[in-house]
């Protein structure tokens, strides 16, 4: 199982990923490109999860200036991306412990249901981004005047 960190910054171990990439390689890509493409955005952890009449996602954007997040909807698919910067540089000798993410990071989570694109709202509060996406009412009927 991932650890949040390696959820967060996209990193992996598994050896099968390792050969995948090797055998890619050696197809005559530039495995220098590829690894630099992964490597350019974390991950979010989301939890996602129904309340009946809408879906809700929360992730923390702690240390995101709101203003630096783009948060992009469809009717069955939301993706949210920013960038968590350092205030200042520190040496890499300076650190006993680096475990927090800084950078740019992006996730894109398929929804179990279509949504209401415009009446989607998007909250954040104390670091926690929570995102109510009401669901669309397949079953509401209306009738329409010839005029």
């Amino acid at each position: 199982m991932k650890s949040f960190f390696d959820k967060l910054t996209a990193s992996n171990n598994n050896e099968e990923e390792t050969e995948d990439i090797l055998e890619f390689n050696n197809s005559n890509e530039n495995l220098s490109d590829i690894v630099e493409e992964e490597a350019k955005d974390g991950e979010l952890s989301v939890d996602v999860f129904d309340e009946g009449d809408k879906i809700v996602l929360k992730t923390m954007v702690a240390g995101v200036d709101p203003d630096d997040l783009d948060i992009s909807i469809t009717r069955d698919a939301i993706t949210i991306r920013g960038s968590r910067n350092e205030e200042r540089e520190i040496s890499q000798d300076a650190y006993y412990e680096k475990e927090l993410y800084w950078g740019s990071f992006s996730r894109t989570i398929k929804l179990p249901t279509e949504i209401d694109i415009d009446n989607s709202v998007a909250i954040e509060k104390n670091g926690l981004l929570i995102l109510n996406l009401p669901k669309v009412d397949k079953e509401r009927k209306s009738s329409l005047k010839v005029k």
